[in-house]
């Protein structure tokens, strides 16, 4: 059965996902950075919906714990056809631009963007290999970014610019890796209800009900999850460097 890694999927929107490719049949690879607690609550589920489950630590800032997460899933499954890179923080204080720290800047930069860039960097490495020696026949990478790869947040610009950072990896993997028949694809998250978002949900809630989204919900994990299990599923197999929106329509400019 085809196995795949998910950063970052101890809980929120990374937990919806494993649960969703669990769901279509993945054997899945939980990651936590420290919560092992909430690791274990996920890998029950996925035990629940009868999918094989490992669980590993690893801090996606460090390259050589991104490197031990593809080893293990390597060791545990005999296989990766699908990294989700999903892991990521918000800044510890939503600080203006004009005052934003470079501790701040560089802890965000090193989770969102330079984490998950040498990390896929190693995964696909290892795809190519294993593609090459037929034990996978199709091999997947997708890219968790955000609404914040386009939307201009003054109080919170490491965000920004580490999802839009995210956005151009996606595409030069995508070129990179379409000779080998890996497709690199982006989904693009709204306003997801999750614990991230929990300090902001009353600002939220009313924004939603105002119309900030046609669609006037919360998003749930779920959501992010059925995109990502479509991909593993091979419907988007003629679809590689695209930015898929799950936002509820947000993305639209109307009048």
């Amino acid at each position: 059965m085809p196995a795949a890694l998910v950063t970052g999927s101890s809980r929120g929107i990374g937990r919806g996902i494993a649960f969703c490719l669990a769901d279509v049949g993945y054997d899945i690879l939980v990651n936590y950075a420290g919560n092992r607690v909430a690791a274990e609550e996920t890998a029950g589920g996925i035990r629940e919906r009868g999918r094989k489950v490992r669980i590993c630590q690893g801090d996606i800032t460090r390259i050589e714990d991104g490197k031990r997460l593809v080893d293990t899933t390597l060791t545990a499954f005999g296989r990766l056809d699908m990294l989700v890179n999903n892991a990521g923080i918000a800044p510890r204080v939503r600080a203006d631009i004009l005052e934003a720290t470079p501790e701040s800047y560089a802890e965000v930069m090193d989770t969102n963007l330079k984490g998950p860039y040498f990390l896929t960097q190693y995964a696909a490495n290892h795809m190519i290999a294993l593609k090459e020696q037929g034990k996978i026949q199709a091999p997947r990478i997708v890219v968790i970014t955000s609404i914040s790869a386009y939307t201009a947040s003054t109080a919170r610009g490491e965000y920004c610019v580490s999802k839009a950072g995210l956005s151009m990896m996606t595409r030069l993997f995508a070129v990179r890796l379409a000779e080998h028949g890996i497709p690199v694809n982006e989904i693009q998250p709204g306003i997801i209800q999750t614990d991230m978002t929990g300090p902001v949900k009353k600002k939220y809630d009313a924004l939603i009900a105002d119309g900030l989204t046609p669609i006037r919900r919360w998003g749930q994990p779920e959501d992010i999850g059925k995109a990502v299990a479509a991909i593993g599923l091979g419907y988007f197999d003629f679809t590689t460097g695209a930015a898929i929106p799950v936002d509820g329509g947000f993305h639209m400019h109307r009048l």
